[in-house]
């Protein structure tokens, strides 16, 4: 590694703070928005604090969002409204529940947490606050950061949507080790912003601080529009001495970081199984050939592999390892450009075939590591089925000897089974989310367990002097991770000693190492801008985590036993975990009660879906900001299609409409009162078409969410699933929806207009929303397309110097140029001929 490991410190905290519409032309504005970050020894304490005052004439709606890494804990919500706090109050899951759900059978509340990415997870809540009146929000939020890669990152996403003025980023860092290369990085930085940031480095500390003015953060003198939209990151090196690694001690806990560097790394036996089953078939197949190309370049010479690839058969590519020679590395592509997809999905008898395979190879001269790589899509659909006895039989056959990795491609995929069985065989569980970059996941993926250094690694810490203990036994250890290690000594203990064991590439290794603990205390003395008792804080979040991770795989009598301890932790330090709950309660004259949980990612199979019974937030822009990619196949045939297509009453005129995703990826499409008709819909993140709509009827009260994988019809709570599938029919007090087998599904109520969606694959799947009878519409109807029906009127083409094929189309009062395309017409059964539109471009 060049010497020294470089590492980052990785903390993802995207704000933005949203009113219903551009907040400072409505009278909301945000005049403080501050986020402070202490990181102490890789353990990350964030506050988000964000001050708004209404100054119209009226009540006005706020959201604040901030968007955590998946791997924090929530510590601490609060809201101050004039003066008067509402706190939120940590409980136990259950307890919450109940208490929350009595609320939502009075009409009250929505979840605040949920996931919105393969990092992050998004806390929002929605208040109003009357004219004139003030809002403080207060989040805070812990996480041990993990090094993966060989670094820390720490990585502040930026949209506040509005000129704030008083902004700033406050980070602290302390590493008793020695910080070295202290760089600071961002996507909107110009020279006028670089003014704006200061940093300050010693030995141990560094202090970035970065603090633009109103006027700096403007895109240009005439606009009220604000530079800082994209990610704002600090990265930084710190020394490594001891080979035993870093001992650290405040207030009688200590942590213990080990993570050697510069050493040999240990041949590997490694077997690929890759699902090839039908659901695999276009860009996911593509992605993973070309995936596994990149990574057969990355063998070692005295690695061994293999690939078993599977659908409802298996077949494997040779009947033993091969090492990885150039010759064999070439051989391999050859066959991997072969792999194609069709048929159902044998997980059971894959993962059997490739223990069988390490079983039967012959031991390199020197230790070698051995490892299975799963990665499919899907759930177990041919041979055995049942993914208790996949897992029993799984667990069984590799009996301790292999490490078992499972990639789960998507969300059709039981990440739970996928999970369970990985931490079951000393491996670990991964989504790869089906983005244009899934390639790039994978080969990521691989490249943190390409280099095992060590296996078999034993921390021992004197037993009558340490309690508390966190895991200290750890089957491998990869270049460029760390291992950690927490706990409790005596306070009569004078001096700490650790001895480490483990396997190298030469055989056994033993490390010492002895540490003053009086002295190790002396080192965070006097520190004043480090949070107190943190290696305490560490030692919790670090055995919540580990007892979770250990229950997934325990059986139930012990799952209760350390579910238990992990909550009366959670409860102690006040973390929001998957057993707890934040309540949040707001004043009196609104919706009272909301809640915080925290998603895990078995929740997220379905993390993109309308929640039951509605609670839908229409806000102004989007806290993700996506890397600038090339437009990829499916993306190049999704544009194909429009986002939206209508025709104008009683004109003959065509309108393609596009929605600005970035913006606003859930936009409010159409409401008529005196239909009772509402319609929401969200795009996807790699079409920008629409893959989620939801249709609510207020006579009869009925919703139907509908997505790319069927539709749910609501009422009188009741859910009726109704699958693409195949073709079906439900009726509800007059009101029809019928699905027509993998193409459409129509909503229909004598005398109201019909609503249509039509499912288009290809191959990334997306929705298309059209309305029969658009003249029942009434002149109230409004929305972002619904505007159309109402307000719509083409202006006469008086000016001469106008080309053909542009014209000005009034809207809503407002003027709009549109231009002449040709798009495929997701209406028809038959899209191969496209249809002339005149096409116009929307910011909600």
């Amino acid at each position: 590694m060049e010497g020294r490991t470089l590492l980052t410190l990785m903390v993802f905290s995207s704000l933005i703070v949203l009113a219903e519409a551009i907040a400072q032309k409505h009278g909301i504005e945000i005049y403080k928005l501050h986020v402070d970050s202490r990181v102490t020894s890789r353990f990350a304490h964030t506050l988000i604090t964000s001050k708004i005052v209404n100054r119209a004439n009226e009540s006005r709606e706020v959201t604040f969002e901030v968007e955590l890494p998946k791997t924090a804990f929530i510590t601490n919500f609060s809201m101050s409204i004039d003066g008067k706090t509402y706190p939120g109050v940590i409980k136990e899951k259950a307890s919450a529940q109940k208490e929350y759900d009595t609320a939502v059978s009075q009409g009250q509340g929505a979840g605040l947490v949920r996931i919105t990415g393969r990092k992050l997870e998004q806390f929002h809540i929605s208040i109003s606050i009357a004219a004139a009146s003030k809002v403080t929000f207060e989040l805070t939020y812990e996480e041990l950061l993990k090094r993966q890669l060989g670094k820390f990152e720490l990585l502040i996403k930026l949209r506040p949507k509005q000129l704030v003025t008083h902004f700033q980023i406050d980070v602290h860092i302390f590493e008793p080790q020695g910080i070295c290369c202290l760089e600071t990085d961002s996507t909107f930085m110009t020279n006028e912003l670089t003014k704006a940031l200061t940093k300050v480095q010693s030995e141990t500390k560094a202090h970035i601080l970065f603090k633009p003015t109103a006027e700096q953060q403007r895109i240009n003198p005439e606009l009220n529009e604000n530079l800082l939209n994209g990610d704002f990151v600090v990265r930084y090196d710190v020394k490594r001495g001891a080979t035993a690694g870093d001992m650290q001690i405040v207030n009688g806990y200590f942590v213990h970081y080990f993570a050697p560097h510069e050493m040999p790394a240990l041949p590997k036996d490694v077997i690929f199984v890759i699902d090839r089953s039908g659901s695999m078939a276009g860009r996911k197949i593509e992605q993973t050939r070309d995936a596994l190309l990149k990574i057969l370049q990355d063998l070692r010479l005295k690695d061994r592999f293999s690939f078993i690839t599977f659908n409802s058969k298996v077949v494997e590519w040779k009947s033993s390892l091969l090492q990885a020679t150039p010759e064999n590395v070439a051989s391999a592509a050859g066959f991997v450009q072969t792999i194609s997809a069709a048929g159902g999905t044998d997980i059971n008898r894959a993962l059997l075939a490739a223990v069988s395979l390490l079983d039967k190879a012959e031991r390199l001269p020197e230790k070698s590591v051995s490892m299975i790589i799963l990665l499919t899509d899907g759930q177990p659909t041919s041979g055995e089925s049942n993914v208790e006895v996949i897992q029993e039989n799984i667990q069984k056959a590799v009996n301790g000897k292999y490490a078992l990795f499972c990639l789960g491609l998507g969300f059709d995929v039981s990440y739970k089974f996928l999970e369970k069985m990985a931490l079951s065989n000393g491996g670990l569980a991964r989504r790869i989310y089906e983005n244009a970059d899934a390639d790039l996941q994978l080969q990521g993926f691989y490249q943190e367990v390409a280099t095992p250094i060590l296996m078999k690694i034993e921390m021992h810490y004197p037993e009558n002097a340490v309690e508390g203990l966190t895991k200290n036994n750890f089957k491998l250890f990869f270049e460029g991770s760390e291992i950690i290690v927490s706990g409790k000594v005596s306070n009569e203990l004078d001096i700490l000693p650790v001895e480490i064991k483990a396997q190298s590439h030469t055989g056994g290794l033993t490390l010492r190492e002895e540490t003053d603990v009086k002295e190790k205390e002396r080192v965070f003395q006097n520190q004043s801008y480090i949070f107190d008792n943190f290696t305490e804080r560490l030692w919790a979040y670090l055995t919540i985590q580990q007892l979770l991770e250990k229950s997934i795989s325990a059986q139930e009598e012990d799952q209760k036993i350390l579910e238990a301890k992990a909550l009366e932790l959670s409860l102690r330090y006040s973390f929001v975990t998957p057993l707890t709950s934040m309540v949040v309660t707001k004043p009196g004259n609104q919706q009272q009660m909301e809640l915080a949980n925290k998603p895990t990612e078995a929740d997220n199979e379905e993390s993109s879906s309308f929640p039951a019974g509605g609670a839908y937030r229409q806000g102004v822009g989007s806290a993700l900001v996506g890397r600038v990619r090339s437009k990829t196949r499916a993306q190049l045939l999704a544009n194909e299609y429009p986002q939206l297509l209508l025709q104008l009453p009683k004109q003959n005129d065509i309108i393609c409409l596009r929605i600005d995703g970035q913006a606003q990826p859930s936009v409010h499409l159409l409401s008529d009162p005196e239909q009772g008709l509402t319609v929401r819909g969200k795009l996807g993140e790699r079409t920008n078409h629409f893959v989620q709509l939801e249709i609510n009827y207020a006579n009869p009260p009925a919703q139907i969410h509908v997505s790319t994988n069927g539709a749910v019809l609501g009422h009188s709570n009741r859910s009726i699933q109704l699958p693409w599938t195949k073709s079906a029919t439900s009726t509800v007090q007059g009101l029809s929806v019928s699905v027509e087998k993998e193409r459409s599904i129509t909503a229909s109520l004598s005398g109201m207009v019909t609503v249509r969606i039509s499912l288009i694959k290809i191959p990334d799947a997306f929705l298309g929303l059209d309305f029969l009878h658009p003249d029942r519409f009434s002149d109230k109807v409004s929305g972002a397309l619904g505007q159309f029906y109402s307000k719509a009127q083409f202006e006469n083409n008086s000016n001469t110097n106008q080309r053909a094929d542009e014209r000005l189309l009034r809207v809503s009062g407002a003027e709009h140029k549109v231009t002449r395309q040709y798009k495929k017409d997701y209406r028809l059964e038959s899209t191969s001929d496209p249809v002339s539109c005149w096409s116009i471009d929307l910011t909600p």
